[in-house]
């Protein structure tokens, strides 16, 4: 079996497969944070090249599943409700990823994980935003702008997604839903990126095969659990990732 994979002793195999499982835990349970969980904790146990290519076709194919779970008609839907976000943060991340070069990526980091803390923290300490559903298409293509600007830059642009959705108070079947289109949509576009770039290639793609199964395992207990809490537990819960999020991103530009 480990012929499969000869960059792995069976050690780091098996170690893989429970962070992938508790990546997929998160993400079934809040839609978010899977890429995150896998490139901070699978760092430390093989190499960066692998592990990205690790996350691939587990984002990938978790996303579908996400975006896909009330049916296409659904997704179709949210689609539509997010075009303008989705839109204007296509436009500026294929800008912004142009300008790769211009500052730093510890500053980015900084610039993104900063007020990702403090806006989180306000929100748990109890001060909720509220933006009305309809009559602010400025503030969502705005808001989309700066996701694809950071995404671009950075290769991050869930948590400004987060924060507009929980902004507008979205019901999680369909925040969770949205997430997936969107991150369906950037997984699609990583796979061929890395495709072109040697990332997935023969020796690595046996790896991203087998952290499949435990994403999607961990992804129906994260369903499960989901579909049991109420809008204010899922709203906490997200917030409590993203904070988590946010302070990954600190440590990540301070160590840079």
């Amino acid at each position: 079996m480990m012929s499969a994979f000869p960059m792995l002793s069976a050690e780091a195999l098996a170690v893989s497969c429970l962070v992938v499982l508790m990546a997929g835990v998160v993400k079934g349970m809040v839609g978010f944070a899977m890429p995150m969980i896998m490139i901070s904790l699978l760092g430390g146990v093989i190499g960066p090249e692998l592990a990205l290519a690790g996350l691939i076709l587990p984002t990938l194919l978790s996303n579908g599943l996400q975006a896909l779970r009330q049916g296409p008609r659904a997704a179709w839907q949210s689609l539509r409700r997010f075009r303008r976000f989705l839109l204007s943060g296509l436009v500026l991340l294929v800008l912004s990823a142009q300008m790769v070069r211009v500052l730093p990526g510890n500053v980015l980091l900084l610039l993104i994980g900063v007020p990702v803390v403090a806006f989180t923290s306000m929100q748990l300490a109890g001060w909720q935003p509220r933006l009305p559903v309809r009559g602010h298409a400025w503030v969502e293509a705005t808001l989309g702008a700066f996701a694809g600007f950071v995404g671009g830059m950075s290769g991050i642009w869930g948590p400004p997604t987060i924060l507009y959705l929980t902004a507008l108070d979205t019901p999680k079947t369909e925040q969770i839903r949205v997430q997936g289109v969107i991150y369906g949509l950037g997984a699609l576009a990583l796979f061929w990126a890395h495709v072109a770039s040697g990332v997935l290639r023969a020796e690595t793609l046996p790896f991203s095969i087998a952290m499949v199964a435990p994403a999607l395992a961990g992804m129906w207990v994260g369903f499960r659990i989901q579909d049991r809490i109420n809008q204010q537990a899922f709203r906490t819960a997200t917030l409590l990732v993203l904070f988590v999020a946010g302070l990954n991103l600190i440590r990540r530009a301070l160590m840079a």
